[in-house]
């Protein structure tokens, strides 16, 4: 199979029209509209508006019975362009900041690609999902029906990584990405006066024991072979001033880990250690505990069927089969969490093309892996619809 050059170029087109006209979150009318358009004219089936501004395109072929689900995000950041080339954004204050373009636009080559060719046997599902970038998208889809209303026996991913050449590809069975999960402790004492501290509680005192406290959740509560985790506390605020102690502290940060067993030994270490300071400072507290994303974790079987298809599209000696983890965070993994899957990620190129920092104003996704990323999603279907 070819993804021909004529391909390329309709991929390189719809890619830079999608980061002219970036949309955030949940609200994708221009972007939705875009995709869905193009998936008809293909001669794809088109459900729209699932979970608000998903979309599935479904193709059938042949008299198959297996099914495969293939999902890119659409939306981009609420980030200023600093960028001055011809296709940069148009909307002040949006950007395509971590190259769900160049996702959208690798699945919809495949899916043109496909249709044109029907060169497998069973059914495709185009899974093109808003808001991943605040952890929501996903989850959306999910409520809103999305394995009732197609019948999908496994699902994948496919992420551009700046950093990493050009034609690689890394991928890992089990966690591949850590979850995602903030905290937020208010820590309520008795204030008063600062020359005389006795006669209240002081929250301050009483914030510093418990953030002390937090930094033994990993290194006495989780296995320091098996559960690799980072707690940080990453904000404390007060409400008093100079000569005021304080009657009230608030103390938020961030959570990241592999699994949802150590994701739920965080939350319950975390509360028990605010619990006990606080009764033996006689303070009162309130501690609310929100999982953002969960971990990523790639089903073993569908990871082998993703290293091979990667191997044929790129060479064996440019997929890395056992990556180390990474402590991003992916709303995909809600997915994961009902379908076995696999999540993978492609290089985006290094240095000057396709090397700078996702979430970064200058960014911009690489289009000469576009035809890498189509290849794959085509040889991924082939594959396993035969």
């Amino acid at each position: 199979m070819t993804i021909t050059p004529q391909l390329i170029t309709q991929m390189t087109e719809w890619r830079r029209h999608m980061h002219r006209f970036p949309e955030c979150g949940f609200d994708l009318p221009l972007t939705a509209d875009f995709i869905a358009e193009k998936l008809e004219s293909f001669g794809i089936e088109v459900t729209r508006n699932i979970g608000q501004q998903g979309i599935v395109g479904v193709l059938r072929c042949g008299n198959g019975d297996a099914s495969i689900g293939l999902r890119a995000d659409m939306d981009a950041l609420f980030i200023q362009e600093d960028n001055s080339f011809e296709h940069r954004s148009l909307h002040d204050g949006k950007m395509h900041a971590c190259g769900h373009d160049g996702h959208s636009a690798m699945l919809l080559g495949a899916a043109c690609y496909l249709a044109n060719t029907k060169s497998f046997n069973g059914t495709v599902h185009f899974i093109f999902q808003p808001d991943e970038e605040h952890g929501e998208g996903a989850q959306a889809m999910i409520d809103d029906g999305l394995f009732e209303r197609f019948r999908i026996d496994s699902i994948y991913g496919l992420h551009n990584m700046p950093g990493l050449a050009e034609g690689q590809f890394m991928v890992r069975p089990g966690s591949l990405m850590a979850s995602e999960s903030s905290f937020e402790i208010v820590i309520n004492g008795v204030g008063g006066h600062a020359a005389m501290p006795h006669r209240g509680i002081d929250p301050i005192v009483v914030g510093s024991q418990v953030i002390l406290g937090l930094q033994t959740i990993v290194s006495r509560n989780l296995s320091a072979i098996e559960e690799t985790a980072v707690v940080s506390a990453t904000e404390f605020v007060t409400n008093g001033t100079v000569n005021v102690i304080p009657s009230q502290v608030t103390i938020k940060g961030d959570c990241r880990c592999f699994t949802e067993d150590s994701l739920a030994k965080i939350e319950q270490c975390m509360e028990r250690i605010v619990a006990g300071i606080c009764q033996a400072a006689g303070a009162q507290y309130n501690f609310t505990f929100t999982n953002t994303f969960y971990p990523t974790v790639n089903n073993p079987l569908q990871t082998e069927h993703a290293i091979r298809a990667a191997i044929a599209v790129l060479g064996e000696s440019n997929v890395e089969t056992n990556c180390l983890p990474l402590t991003i965070s992916e709303d995909f993994s809600s997915m994961l969490r009902v379908k076995p899957g696999c999540y993978a990620l492609m290089g985006n190129g290094v240095e000057s093309v396709g090397g700078c920092a996702l979430h970064n104003p200058e960014y911009d996704f690489n289009d000469r892996i576009l035809g890498h990323g189509a290849h794959y999603w085509v040889q991924l279907v082939c594959d396993q619809l035969i």
